[in-house]
C-alpha cells in the first residue's frame, strides 16, 4: 500500500514573494498542506549580509519542524544562495528544496545569446549563482539588475503603479538595449508583476517564473521519500508573519484571491516564537 503524509510542507521567505511558489505547490498538489513564514520583520533580505540571512533561515527551519513540517522549501533566492548549503549540512534528516536562478533553461532557449536577471544583491553574491552561470551560461550574456526597492513595492500591493513601473522600466530597459529575448526571474516576489514586466519587454521576449519547477521538485522529493498527502481534498495553508498579521492577510488577498488567517510571531534572540 502506498505510504500517504498529512505533515505540512514547510515554505519561507523574507515576505510574500514565496507566495508565488506555495501557489505553484498548491496547483500541483491541492491536497497538501503547508505552513508559510513570511519574516517580514527582516524582508528584504536581498542586502542583507548573507550570515545574517543564514541566521534567519536556521531559526525558521527549526520554527517549521517543530510544526510537523516533512520537507522544507526555502522559496526565496537570497535565502537559498545565502543558507541552503548550510541548512542541508544542520538539518540533514530534512530534504530541502531551494530557488535557483533559472539560468539553464534559459541560456538553452535564448536565439540572441542574451538574456536578463532581475534578483537581489544576495543572489548575485552567492556562490549558487555564480555555479549556476558557470555550469550553463557559456556563450550566453547575462545582463544584471536588483531592481532596488521593487521587493518593497510588491510587500505593498503596489503590483502596477507609476513607481513599480519605474523601477522595472530603469531595469528592463537597458537589457532590451542589449538585445535580451529572455528575462530570468530570480526573486520569488517578481512573479507577481509579470503581468507588468511582459507589458514593458513585450511580447517577443520570454519571461520565466521558476515556481512551476520548484512545485515539481518538491513533488518528486515528496513521492521519493513516501510523504505524499492523501489523493483528493483541499488544504488550507496556515501563514504566519513575523510583521503585521493584517498586512498579510490583506497582500494575501491581493495576490491570491484568499481571506485567510495570518498568526503573529516574534524574534527573541536567535529564535522566532509564535504570539506578538
Amino acid at each position: 500500500m502506498e505510504q500517504v503524509d498529512s505533515s505540512p510542507i514547510g515554505i519561507f521567505d523574507s515576505g510574500v514573494g514565496g507566495l508565488s511558489v506555495l501557489r505553484a505547490v498548491r496547483q500541483q498538489m491541492p491536497g497538501e498542506s503547508i505552513a508559510y513564514v513570511g519574516d517580514q520583520q527582516h524582508v528584504p533580505y536581498g542586502p542583507r549580509p548573507l550570515a545574517q540571512v543564514r541566521e534567519f533561515a536556521g531559526a525558521i527551519t527549526r520554527f517549521l519542524l517543530a510544526k510537523g513540517a516533512k520537507l522544507i522549501v526555502v522559496a526565496c533566492n537570497a535565502a537559498s544562495a545565502a543558507a541552503l548549503t548550510q541548512l542541508r549540512q544542520s538539518f540533514p534528516s530534512t530534504s530541502f528544496v531551494g530557488m535557483e536562478p533559472a539560468v539553464k533553461p534559459a541560456a538553452e532557449r535564448t536565439l540572441t545569446r542574451v538574456v536578463g536577471v532581475l534578483a537581489t544583491p544576495a543572489t548575485f553574491q552567492g556562490a549558487l549563482y555564480a555555479s549556476v552561470v558557470e555550469r550553463f551560461a557559456a556563450g550566453v550574456e547575462l545582463v544584471r539588475s536588483t531592481c532596488p526597492g521593487l521587493v518593497e513595492q510588491i510587500e505593498s500591493g503596489d503590483l502596477e503603479g507609476p513607481r513599480t513601473r519605474a523601477i522595472l522600466e530603469q531595469a528592463l530597459h537597458p537589457m532590451l538595449e542589449s538585445n535580451i529575448d529572455t528575462v530570468v526571474l530570480a526573486c520569488t516576489h517578481y512573479p507577481f508583476v509579470i503581468p507588468l514586466i511582459q507589458d514593458i519587454v513585450g511580447a517577443s521576449v520570454r519571461v520565466i517564473d521558476p515556481a512551476p519547477a520548484v512545485a515539481r521538485q518538491t513533488m518528486r522529493l515528496l513521492e521519493k521519500r513516501a510523504l505524499r498527502a492523501p489523493a483528493g481534498g483541499h488544504a488550507r495553508p496556515r501563514y504566519f508573519t513575523s510583521g503585521n498579521p493584517r498586512a498579510l492577510r490583506t497582500v494575501l488577498h491581493l495576490l491570491l484571491g484568499e481571506d485567510a488567517e495570518v498568526a503573529a510571531l516574534h524574534w527573541d534572540g536567535d529564535s522566532l516564537l509564535e504570539g506578538a
